[in-house]
């Protein structure tokens, strides 16, 4: 029995589906393990499927192909004293199993099945594995060892059963998405295990963007004493390796580098900045094009886009009508210009009077409305979508939290796009970051330092510009009003009683939970963005298109 252990955690960022792919990372972190001399190595939750699956599972031929990419993995640990820790989808007897297996020098010396399967808004994993039973430590290096499987955590009985068992130190593989405070309800969660079980835990997490979900990495390790002892980095990958000593009183942390935890400010930026380039880079684009209004919104994804692929990948178009004004114009030429990003003018005159000239005859004498609006919009994304057809960059939709809430935005053209990177933050979070990146340039991002989005941008009112002198307060309520009503409604799913009671008016919260229904069916063929919060729509907020319930607490 040993009572020295350098344990290496593989902080990495796999792609769902790509065996090969994560297969080769795998055998890199391999490698980079036997160089440090590391006794243990462990990769985060089913890594070499990537997180999550989802209905791949169902494919037999998946999983045959994950079961042998394992057993390569396995094959290669053959000559080494490495002990590796591989979380991957595996079958026995009764099933299909979220597992971790053991491999040393070759062999499987154990396999583990995870007992607490996650099935709430995001993750449904009963649908596709049988749960384990309680799970005993394995016994690495002479050392008994617990392996609770991400969500096994989060409940009181297997770390228990584990303690009980005689675990002297636990290791944790973890696939858990980022949200707002994710990183510090995580420290608390094993703050409490360490405190009550008395051994240290190692918390590992994958990093990168899959589809709508960013995992933020930020793995740690915890020992008795509320002592933080390493810290891994957020939003990037890690490879992080530390020494543990046995003592009289267990084990501790002889070395562990503690790298400082993104901020609750800086956060959402680089959750967002990830999501995009994982989103464009996974999916084999290259670039992407936006539309540029001189509003807000399209500031920030351009930002945002900069930050994520370089000046160089961003390609901007201002697309005006008679109705947008010579101020954003300016203001859009200008933000093009501080990013260093490709800037073109389309003038969507002609093609929308041509338009409403062939419409006419259908239309008749009847009042110019939203349907005359919505053509701006539409040729608007007519225009885009045909300039990422033809270069081959994906198209990025600007519509926020706030709009896509109350359907502020229009189906089949601003709606247009292949990723939303505002789709899980509400407008004034909007108006927070915009100022907050003016005056900082975080992480790995790519963009220029200083302030990159016009103030005028930032201060003038917004507008969708459909008509002349339009607001959006001439059909939305302040958005600190609206935002504040959604948290309310979206977030905490408080009754219209107790949003009226939180100091609204009655009839306005009536109104937005009208707004909010029947934009279900437009928020259903939206694009996908980056979670940012709980209740996301659609991964995280699921609402029928039809529905006939009503609240009637406020009469």
């Amino acid at each position: 029995m040993t009572d020295r252990l350098t344990i290496a955690l593989a902080q990495l960022n796999p792609k769902v589906g790509d065996l090969t792919g994560n297969l080769a990372l795998a055998r890199k972190a391999l490698g980079d393990a036997q160089a440090a001399g590391a006794d243990i190595l462990m990769f985060s939750e089913l890594f070499l499927t990537g997180y999550f699956p989802d209905d791949l599972l169902f494919k037999p031929q998946f999983v045959a192909d994950a079961i042998q990419a394992a057993n390569d993995l396995v094959a290669d640990t053959t000559g080494s004293d490495l002990v590796v820790i591989l979380p991957t989808v595996w079958k026995d007897k009764s099933g299909l199993r979220n597992a971790v297996i053991v491999a040393e020098n070759g062999a499987i010396i154990a396999t583990r099945f995870k007992r607490e399967l996650v099935n709430g808004d995001v993750f449904y994993e009963k649908r596709y594995f049988l749960a384990g039973a309680l799970p005993d430590p394995v016994v690495i290096k002479g050392v008994p060892v617990g392996i609770p499987i991400c969500e096994d955590i989060w409940h009181t009985s297997v770390c228990e059963h584990l303690a009980m068992r005689g675990a002297e130190i636990m290791l944790c593989p973890n696939g858990s998405p980022y949200w707002t405070n994710k990183q510090h309800v995580r420290k608390d969660l094993v703050r409490n295990h360490v405190l009550t079980h008395d051994v240290p835990l190692l918390y590992l997490n994958q990093v990168g963007g899959q589809d709508e979900l960013v995992f933020d990495g930020a793995s740690f390790a915890m020992e008795p004493g509320n002592k933080l002892v390493f810290q891994g980095k957020s939003f990037a990958e890690d490879f992080i390796v530390s020494d543990w000593v046995r003592g009289d009183d267990g084990w501790t942390c002889a070395s562990g580098e503690v790298t400082e935890l993104t901020t609750t400010d800086e956060a959402p930026w680089l959750a967002c900045v990830l999501g995009l380039r994982d989103y464009v880079r996974k999916n084999g684009f290259k670039q992407v094009v936006l539309g540029l209004s001189g509003g807000i919104d399209s500031a920030v994804v351009a930002a945002l886009a900069v930050d994520a692929l370089g000046a160089d990948n961003v390609h901007c178009i201002m697309l005006p009508y008679r109705y947008t004004s010579q101020a954003s114009l300016k203001d859009a030429k200008d933000c093009a210009e501080r990013l260093g990003v490709r800037y073109d003018v389309v003038a969507i005159g002609n093609p929308v009077d041509d338009a409403l000239a062939e419409l006419a005859p259908i239309f008749g004498d009847r009042p110019a409305d939203l349907a005359e609006e919505n053509i701006q919009s539409r040729m608007r994304g007519v225009v885009l979508m045909a300039v990422s057809n033809k270069l081959g960059s994906m198209l990025l939709t600007t519509g926020n939290k706030s709009e896509m809430g109350v359907g502020y935005a229009t189906i089949y053209g601003d709606m247009n796009g292949g990723y939303n990177p505002l789709k899980d933050m509400f407008k004034m979070e909007v108006y927070r970051l915009a100022d907050w990146r003016n005056h900082h340039l975080p992480g790995d991002c790519l963009g220029p330092d200083g302030a990159v989005i016009p103030q005028a941008i930032i201060d003038k009112a917004p507008s969708a510009e459909l008509r002349p002198n339009q607001t959006d307060q001439d059909s939305l309520p302040p958005y600190p009003v609206l935002d504040d009503i959604l948290t309310a409604m979206v977030e905490e799913e408080m009754s219209l009683a107790q949003i009226v009671a939180r100091g609204h008016d009655a009839a306005l919260v009536r109104r937005i939970e009208r707004l909010l229904n029947i934009a279900e069916y437009k928020r259903r063929q939206s694009a996908p963005g980056p979670k940012l919060t709980p209740k996301a729509f659609g991964l995280g907020r699921k609402y029928p298109i039809t529905n006939g319930f009503k609240d009637h607490s406020i009469g």
